[in-house]
C-alpha cells in the first residue's frame, strides 16, 4: 500500500531516488563524444521544456528538479506550461518549446501539416477525453447531440474523441454547433449553460464530475490516444545529449511515479488546484503510467487507425498522402531505448 506524503518529502525521495539510480552519472553529454567538447560541457545552454496537468510526468520531473539536477549549471532550463495539446504545438512550431507533450493525435495532426516534430517518449496511455453534460442533461449519448451546442478545443484529443463518438451515432461535425474553446472555457461553457456538451479533458473534467455534479454520458477508451512527449527535429538533431537526459528524466519519474501514487496525485492536486480525492481518480483510475515509453508499433497503430477520419476531415493540407509519410516518420525511438536500457 502506497502511503500519502507531502510534496516537500516527495521531493526529497525523488532525488534521492534519482541519484541512486544514476540519472546524473548516466548521462551522454558531459564529457562524451556526442557534444565533441571537454568534460562537463553541454551542446546548448538552454532548455525550454514544457509541464502540463495532462502530463503527470512532466509535474513530478519539474517538482524534484530532475533536469537541472542532471544538466547543472551550465544549461539553464525553463519551464512552460501547456494548457492543451494545441498550446504545446504551438510552443514547438515558433521555437518557443524544444520539448512539449501533445495526444498522439495532436501530434500527427501537426506534423502531417510540415510542423517539424517527432515524438521521443510516450508518458501515459490515459482514458483523459468524455462526453461530458451537465447534471440535468437529457442527452445520454452522442446521437442526442444532433442539434446541440458542443465546447470543444480543435487540434486535441478531445475534439477527436468528438469526431469519433459522433461518427459512431451516424453523425458528423456538420450535424452539431462546435465552439472552440480551451478545456477550461469549455467546462465554463458547460456549467453556463451556453453549450449543451462539452469534449471534455482530465483533470477538468474529472474535476467538472465532483464540483458540479456534470456527467461523463460516453467513454470509449479506444478513442484516445497516447500521451507524446515530442521534440523538435533541430533540437534532436542538434542537441541529442540534451535530448536523452530529457527521456532519461521521464523514465526516472515513471518508476518513481509507479511507486508513489499518491504522492503523483498530490503533485497533480497542487498543480492543476483540484482537491487530492479528483487527483487520485486521475492517476490511478484514468492514467496508465506502466505503460512502455518507447514509441514504436503501438503508437503507429492507433495514428494509422485515426488517418481516416483526419483526411475526412480537411484539417490536412496535403491529405492521406501527408497523413502517411507522417504515421511513417514521426518515431524516433532511440533515446527511450537507451533509457530503458540504463534501468
Amino acid at each position: 500500500m502506497t502511503h500519502r506524503i507531502s510534496r516537500r518529502t516527495a521531493t526529497a525521495l525523488g532525488l534521492t531516488a534519482a541519484a541512486g539510480m544514476g540519472l546524473a552519472a548516466c548521462v551522454p553529454g558531459e564529457g562524451s563524444e556526442t557534444t565533441g567538447g571537454s568534460a562537463g560541457e553541454w551542446s546548448t545552454g538552454e532548455l525550454t521544456i514544457d509541464w502540463a496537468t495532462y502530463n503527470p510526468l512532466s509535474l513530478v520531473i519539474r517538482d524534484q528538479q530532475l533536469l537541472e539536477t542532471a544538466l547543472g549549471e551550465s544549461v539553464t532550463v525553463s519551464w512552460v506550461q501547456s494548457a492543451g495539446s494545441n498550446k504545446a504545438n504551438e510552443l514547438l512550431r515558433s521555437g518557443s518549446a524544444d520539448v512539449a507533450s501533445t495526444a498522439g493525435s495532436a501530434a500527427l495532426l501537426a506534423r502531417a501539416n510540415g510542423s517539424p516534430i517527432k515524438v521521443i517518449d510516450i508518458y501515459s496511455q490515459p482514458e483523459w477525453s468524455a462526453l461530458v453534460v451537465g447534471p440535468d442533461s437529457d442527452i445520454t449519448g452522442p446521437a442526442d447531440l444532433a442539434g446541440r451546442s458542443v465546447a470543444a478545443t480543435k487540434g486535441t484529443d478531445p475534439y477527436f474523441f468528438l469526431v469519433q463518438a459522433l461518427a459512431e451515432a451516424g453523425l458528423t461535425v456538420d450535424d452539431v454547433t462546435i465552439q472552440l474553446l480551451q478545456h477550461a472555457d469549455g467546462r465554463a461553457a458547460l456549467d453556463g449553460g451556453s453549450v449543451q456538451a462539452w469534449a471534455g479533458l482530465d483533470p477538468i473534467m474529472a474535476a467538472a464530475e465532483v464540483e458540479s455534479g456534470d456527467q461523463l454520458v460516453y467513454r470509449n477508451v479506444d478513442f484516445n490516444t497516447y500521451g507524446f512527449l515530442n521534440a523538435t527535429e533541430d533540437f534532436i538533431e542538434d542537441h541529442a545529449d540534451v535530448a536523452q537526459v530529457v527521456v532519461d528524466a521521464y523514465e526516472q519519474a515513471r518508476t518513481w511515479a509507479l511507486e508513489n501514487l499518491d504522492a503523483t496525485a498530490q503533485l497533480l492536486a497542487d498543480a492543476a488546484g483540484i482537491d487530492l480525492e479528483i487527483a487520485t481518480t486521475v492517476i490511478q483510475q484514468r492514467s496508465n503510467l506502466e505503460v512502455s515509453g518507447v514509441p514504436g508499433d503501438d503508437q503507429r497503430a492507433v495514428l494509422e487507425a485515426i488517418s481516416p477520419m483526419l483526411a475526412d476531415s480537411g484539417d490536412v493540407a496535403g491529405g492521406a498522402d501527408a497523413l502517411a509519410d507522417a504515421v511513417s516518420s514521426i518515431v524516433h525511438p532511440d533515446f527511450a531505448n537507451a533509457a530503458v536500457e540504463q534501468q
